[in-house]
C-alpha cells in the first residue's frame, strides 16, 4: 500500500507541475526572495553539516545493525538505493529530454555560477532515502529523530544554495520512498519474529528460570480474523510450566483491512476504538483486561508478567491453565453444567460492564476440572456500553447454538442470565453482529439447508414421474386386455379421458412439488434462536437494531453515482442543451411520452400472463407504475422483482407460486431479451449501418457464449454449481409453466407483453432520437436499447443510474449519431422512463400499501 501511495504521490507531484504553472512559479519566487534573507553563515553551516551527516547518519545504523547480525535489512537498504540511483538518473533524462516545459520549469532552474540547470532529481539523496527506508530506520524512536534532523538540514541547504526547487526536493523523497517499499515487496520483508532464544532471554529478564520453550499448535480451526499471537509452553526449573503469548507486528497487523472496513461501516460505539493498535498499546490493553476479568470474578488466565521482544514483538506471561477449547471439544463432552460455567463467566464479566467481544469457540478454555476461562482478551472493552454488551450475549447465544442446538443454548442462557437480559439482545441476533467465523459458519449451514430443499424438491418430482409411469403402465395392461370391437364412438371418450389425466397428472405433480418444499423448509439457526426466546418472553423485541453506517452496495452505488455524474457532467459541458431544447420537434416527444406510458401496461400484461389466478389489470398496471419509485432506491434487477412477488402475494396467490411465477415472467423475458437482441443485431448488420455492425457482435456474442458452456462443463465445480441451480430453477418453474400452458389466451398475453414492452421502450427512445432532429432505424434503435437496458439491470445502482446513460449515449454515438444529438436524447428518455414516473410511483405504492395490496 505504501508502494501505491508513493506511486500516487508522484503522479500528483508531476500533475501540480504541469498544470499548475502559476502555483509553482509563484512557490519557487517566495522561496527564493525568503532565501536571500538568509544569513550565509547558517547556510554554510547547514551545508556542511547535512553533506556529512547524511552519509554518517545511514552508515552508523549500518554498523549497529550488523553487529546485532541482521544482515538482511542492510542487504535490502543497499539494493534499495542502487534502484533509487537508476531511477533518479531515468528521471533526470526524462525530465530534461522529454518532459514538457512545465515540468522542467517546476523541477529545475538555472544553477548558481551559470553552470547549467539544476538536477530534477538529487542523484544522492534519492539513494539515501530508499535505503534508511528500506532498512527501517524510521521504526527506531532515536534514529527516526537523526535522520529527520539531517533531511529536514539538508533541504534547508540545498534550496537556500539555490540548487534544487521545492518540487524537485518533493520528487526526490517520493521516489527514494516509493523505489524502497517496492523493493521491500519485491524481495520480502525480513523475519522480525522473534527466535526461541530471544523468548528465553526475555523471559530471563523478567525474572524466571526457563528450560525449554514449545509452539503450541492450535487445536481446532482458528478465525479467520483471530490475532491472538503464537502460544508457547514454557518449562521451568523448579517452577510449574507457564504459557506464553507473543505477539509480532505481523500478527497485530493481522485482518487490519477487515477491522477498518467493519470500523467504516458499522455504526460508532461498536467497533474497536482503533483498528489497528502499536504493539505497546496491545499490551498495556490485553494487561489491563486480564486485571479487570480477574477483578471482576471471572475464570481469566492469571496475567504475571509483560516484555518487549526487541522493536517489533511483545510477550505476555500466564500461568499456565493446560485444557482445550470449546471448538475441539466433542459434542459428548459440552454438557450443561459445562454450558451454566460458560454463561457463569460472561455474566461476571457483565456485570463489571466488560465486554469480551470475541465470545467463540476459541476463545472459551476448558481445563480438565470442567472449570471454563476466557481467554483472548485483547479485543475487549472496559465500560462498555449496553449494546456492545449485548452483542457479546448475542454472539455467546450463537456460539453455543452452533455445537449444541438453540434449545439448550437457550436454556442455559436464561438460567444464568434471566429472561429479561437474554431478550434484550434479541436486535443484536443478527449477522452483521457477529464475528467473522460465526458468520461464515452460518452461511455454510444456509447453503446446506438450501441443497436440502432442493434435493426435496427433485426427489418429489422424480417419485411422482415414476408413479405415474407406473400408473400408465397399468392402465395400458387393463386397456390391452378389454374388448376390442367397440371401437369407433369409444375413440373420442378415450382422447378425452387422457387429456383430462395428463392435466391431473400434472396437478398431482404440482402438489406434491410444493408439498416436498413446504415438508423441506427449515428456519434458519438465527430465527430458531429467536423462537425459544420467545416462548418465555412473547413481548420482547425482535426488530434488529440499525447496525450498519454503510454497507458495501451503498458504497458502490456512490461510486457508480460519482462516475455517471462526472459522465453526465462532461457530455452536458460539450453539447449545447439549451440550442438542442430549443430547436426539438415536440410531436416526436408526445410520441416518446406515450411509448413510456404505454410500458407500464405491457409490464402488467407481461406479468398477469404467467399467473393462472386472475389479476385485476389497473391494479396489476398502478403496482408496475409503483415499481417506478422502487427502482430509485434498490438496482433495477431487484427491485421490480421483489414488488411484483408482494403483489402476486396479496393478491391471493401463495408465496411458493408468487415466486415461480415472478420467476417464469423474467424467464420468459430473458429469452426475449437475448432473442430480439440477436434478431435486430442481425438486421442491422444486413443494413450496412456506417459505423454500427451488430452482426459482427452478435458472431463475437455466439463465440463468447459457446467458449463459455465449454468452459462451465469442462470444469467440475462449475458443472455443479450450475446444474445444482438450474435444476433448481426449473423445479419451481417449470410446473408454474405447464399451468400456464392449459390456458392458451394467458399464454399469449405474458409472452405478448413480455414484446410489447420492448416495443414501447423502443418507440419512446425512438420518439427522443427524432425529437432532437436524429434519425436511425428501428432496428439500430432496439439494439442500442436492448444492450443498454441488459447493462442497467447488472449495474448495481438504482435504476442503472450512470451505466444505462452510458450504454445509450455510447451505442447511439456508435450507431452513428452526433454527440450533439445523442446526448439530450438519452437524458430526455431517462427523463421519461426513470425520473418523471417517480411521483406517480409514489403515489400508486402508497395507494397499494394503504390498500394492503403491496
Amino acid at each position: 500500500m505504501r508502494f501505491l501511495f508513493g506511486l500516487l504521490g508522484i503522479a500528483v507531484v508531476l500533475a501540480i507541475a504541469g498544470f499548475a504553472h502559476a502555483t509553482t512559479t509563484g512557490l519557487e519566487t517566495d522561496i527564493t526572495k525568503g532565501a536571500d534573507h538568509a544569513p550565509d553563515a547558517l547556510a554554510s553551516f547547514a551545508g556542511l553539516t547535512a553533506s556529512i551527516a547524511v552519509l554518517i547518519v545511514p552508515v552508523a545504523f549500518a554498523i549497529e545493525r550488523l553487529v546485532k547480525r541482521d544482515g538482511l535489512r542492510i542487504a535490502d537498504g543497499v539494493l534499495a538505493a542502487v534502484l533509487a540511483h537508476g531511477t533518479a538518473l531515468a528521471t533526470d533524462l526524462w525530465v530534461t529530454s522529454s518532459a514538457p516545459n512545465p515540468i522542467q520549469e517546476a523541477l529545475t532552474h538555472n544553477a548558481p555560477g551559470g553552470t547549467g540547470l539544476t538536477d530534477p532529481v538529487h542523484g544522492y539523496l534519492a539513494p539515501v532515502i530508499a535505503y534508511v527506508t528500506a532498512v527501517g530506520m524510521a521504526r527506531r524512536p532515536r534514529w527516526r529523530v537523526a535522520l529527520w534532523f539531517v533531511l529536514l538540514l539538508d533541504a534547508f541547504a540545498v534550496l537556500v544554495g539555490g540548487y534544487t526547487t521545492p518540487f524537485s526536493i518533493a520528487l526526490t523523497v517520493l521516489i527514494g520512498w516509493t523505489v524502497a517499499y517496492g523493493t521491500v515487496y519485491a524481495v520480502g520483508s525480513p523475519n522480525v519474529r522473534p527466535t526461541g532464544q530471544h523468548l528465553l532471554a526475555g523471559l530471563r529478564r523478567v525474572g524466571f528460570a526457563p528450560l525449554t520453550a514449545r509452539r503450541v499448535e492450535v487445536d481446532g480451526p482458528e478465525s479467520p480474523d483471530s490475532d491472538r499471537g503464537r502460544q508457547y509452553l514454557v518449562t521451568l526449573e523448579d517452577e510449574p510450566p507457564l504459557d506464553v503469548t507473543v505477539v509480532d507486528r505481523e500478527q497485530q497487523a493481522h485482518g487490519f483491512f477487515y477491522r477498518l472496513w467493519r470500523r467504516l461501516a458499522l455504526v460508532g460505539g461498536i467497533t474497536q476504538r482503533r483498528s489497528l493498535l502499536s504493539l505497546r498499546q496491545a499490551l498495556e490493553q490485553e494487561a489491563l483486561l486480564a486485571y479487570a476479568a480477574i477483578a471482576a470474578g471471572a475464570n481469566a488466565p492469571k496475567l504475571i508478567a509483560t516484555s518487549e521482544l526487541g522493536p517489533d514483538a511483545v510477550m505476555l506471561v500466564y500461568e499456565h491453565i493446560g485444557g482445550r477449547r470449546l471448538d475441539a471439544l466433542t459434542d459428548g463432552d459440552i454438557t450443561d453444567k459445562l454450558l451454566h460455567e460458560s454463561w457463569t463467566q460472561v455474566r461476571a464479566l457483565q456485570s463489571r460492564r466488560i465486554a469480551h467481544r470475541r465470545l467463540v469457540g476459541e476463545s472459551l478454555l476448558v481445563d480438565r476440572s470442567g472449570r471454563v476461562f476466557l481467554t483472548d482478551l485483547r479485543g475487549g472493552e472496559i465500560a462498555a456500553g449496553d449494546i456492545v454488551l449485548r452483542m457479546d450475549i448475542a454472539q455467546l447465544l450463537t456460539t453455543l447454538a452452533l455445537r449444541v442446538g438453540p434449545e439448550r443454548a437457550v436454556a442455559s442462557a436464561l438460567a444464568v442470565l434471566g429472561p429479561d437480559t437474554v431478550a434484550a439482545s434479541l436486535p443484536l441476533l443478527q449477522p452483521i453482529a457477529l464475528s467473522r467465523a460465526t458468520r461464515a459458519q452460518l452461511k455454510q449451514l444456509a447453503r446446506a439447508r438450501a441443497q436440502r430443499e432442493r434435493d426435496a424438491v427433485l426427489a418429489a418430482s422424480a417419485a411422482e414421474k415414476e408413479a405415474r409411469e407406473e400408473r400408465r403402465a397399468q392402465s395400458a395392461e387393463h386397456s390391452g386386455g378389454g374388448a376390442t370391437g367397440v371401437v369407433g364412438a369409444a375413440q373420442d371418450a378415450k382422447s378425452v379421458s387422457k387429456a383430462d389425466l395428463s392435466k391431473a397428472e400434472r396437478k398431482a405433480e404440482k402438489r406434491a412439488i410444493e408439498d416436498a418444499l413446504e415438508e423441506a423448509r427449515e428456519e434458519d439457526l438465527l430465527s430458531r434462536i429467536r423462537q425459544q426466546v420467545l416462548l418465555i418472553r412473547p413481548q420482547a423485541p425482535v426488530e434488529p437494531v440499525r447496525l450498519e453506517r454503510i454497507k458495501p452496495r451503498t458504497l458502490i452505488t456512490v461510486i457508480a453515482g460519482a462516475f455517471a455524474a462526472y459522465f453526465l457532467l462532461s457530455q452536458l459541458s460539450s453539447v449545447p442543451i439549451g440550442d438542442a431544447i430549443a430547436n426539438a420537434d415536440w410531436r416526436w416527444a408526445v410520441i416518446a411520452v406515450l411509448g413510456s406510458a404505454a410500458s407500464y401496461v405491457a409490464a402488467a400484461c407481461a406479468l398477469a400472463g404467467f399467473v393462472p389466478e386472475r389479476l385485476s389489470l389497473v391494479r396489476t398496471v398502478l403496482a408496475q407504475v409503483a415499481g417506478s419509485f422502487v427502482k430509485l432506491v434498490a438496482p433495477a434487477a431487484v427491485g421490480g422483482v421483489a414488488l411484483n412477488t408482494r403483489y402476486l402475494q396479496k393478491s391471493g396467490v401463495r408465496p411458493g407460486l408468487a415466486v415461480a411465477s415472478v420467476g417464469a415472467s423474467q424467464l420468459v423475458g430473458l429469452g426475449a431479451h437475448v432473442t430480439l437482441l440477436m434478431t435486430f443485431g442481425f438486421i442491422t448488420g444486413t443494413e450496412k449501418t456506417p459505423s454500427l455492425s451488430p452482426s459482427r457482435t452478435v458472431m463475437a456474442g455466439l463465440l463468447t457464449a459457446g467458449v463459455l458452456v465449454l468452459v462451465v462443463t469442462a470444469v467440475p465445480a462449475l458443472r455443479k454449481f450450475v446444474s445444482t441451480r438450474v435444476r433448481a430453477l426449473f423445479a419451481g418453474v417449470v410446473p408454474r409453466m405447464l399451468d400456464v400452458l392449459q390456458r392458451p389466451a394467458k399464454l399469449v398475453t405474458g409472452i405478448g407483453g413480455t414484446l410489447m414492452l420492448t416495443v414501447t421502450f423502443v418507440i419512446c427512445l425512438d420518439g427522443c432520437v427524432r425529437a432532437f432532429g436524429g434519425h436511425l432505424s428501428y432496428s439500430a434503435i432496439a439494439v442500442v436499447f436492448l444492450a443498454g437496458n441488459a447493462l442497467g439491470s447488472a449495474a448495481p445502482t438504482p435504476g442503472g443510474v450512470g451505466a444505462v446513460e452510458l450504454a445509450l449515449t455510447g451505442g447511439l454515438i456508435a450507431a452513428g449519431l452526433p454527440k450533439e444529438v445523442a446526448t439530450p436524447a438519452v437524458l430526455f428518455f431517462r427523463l421519461l422512463t426513470f425520473w418523471l414516473p417517480v411521483l406517480p410511483g409514489w403515489l400508486a405504492f402508497t395507494h397499494l400499501t394503504r390498500k394492503g395490496e403491496l
